[in-house]
C-alpha cells in the first residue's frame, strides 16, 4: 500500500481524537449544550431547505404538507437552541425509551431462545440496555445534562484508538513490505 509510509498521521489523528475525547470527558456539560444547540441549527437548516423545497414543487400535491413539515423543523430548532437544557433533555428521554424498548426486546429474544448456547449472554445485555434506559428515564433531567457529551466522548476515544490501531497495523506492513524496485 503507498499509503503505508504515512502511517504516522493516522496514528497523530488517533492520538488527537484520543485527547479530545477525553477533554470532553471533563466537561460533558458543556459539550451536551453545544451539541444540542448544534442539533437545533442543524434542524433549522433542514426546516429551511424542506420549505424551498415546497416552493420549487409547488404544484406537487404534498406541497402543504412539505411546508408546514418546514415551518415545523424551525420552530422546533429555534425551541432547541433557546432551551438547550430542554432540548439535551428530550434527546435523553428518546434514549432512554429506545434503551428500554431494545432491553426488553432482547430479554424476550434471550427468554424465546434458552436452549441455545449463549441465551444468558443475549439476557445479560437486555437487562443491562434496560437498566441503563431506566436510569437514564429516573434522573432525568441531570442525566439529560451529561448523557450526550458523554457519548461524544466516548465516541471521540474508541475512534481515535481506531486510527491508532490502523496507523500501528500499517506501520507493521511497512516494515515487512519490501522496498519498491529501482532503490
Amino acid at each position: 500500500m503507498p499509503f503505508a509510509r504515512k502511517w504516522g498521521l493516522f496514528v497523530g489523528l488517533g492520538v488527537a481524537l484520543i485527547a479530545l475525547g477525553f477533554i470532553a470527558c471533563i466537561d460533558a456539560v458543556s459539550v451536551t449544550l453545544a451539541s444540542t444547540i448544534f442539533i437545533g441549527f442543524l434542524i433549522i437548516l433542514a426546516g429551511l431547505m424542506q420549505a424551498i423545497h415546497a416552493f420549487a414543487v409547488r404544484d406537487w400535491g404534498g406541497f402543504l404538507f412539505s411546508l408546514l413539515a418546514g415551518i415545523l423543523y424551525v420552530v422546533a430548532g429555534v425551541m432547541i437552541i433557546e432551551e438547550p437544557v430542554t432540548g439535551a433533555s428530550m434527546i435523553t428521554l428518546f434514549a432512554a425509551a429506545c434503551f428500554i424498548v431494545v432491553g426488553i426486546m432482547r430479554c424476550v429474544l434471550a427468554f424465546q431462545n434458552r436452549a441455545m448456547a449463549g441465551w444468558g449472554i443475549l439476557l445479560g445485555g437486555g437487562l443491562i440496555s434496560l437498566l441503563v434506559g431506566v436510569s437514564l428515564y429516573l434522573t432525568l433531567p441531570w442525566s439529560g445534562l451529561w448523557l450526550i457529551g458523554t457519548f461524544i466522548a466516548v465516541e471521540l476515544i474508541v475512534s481515535g484508538l481506531g486510527w491508532v490501531q490502523v496507523g500501528l497495523a500499517l506501520r507493521r506492513q511497512q516494515d515487512i513490505t519490501p522496498p519498491p524496485s529501482g532503490f
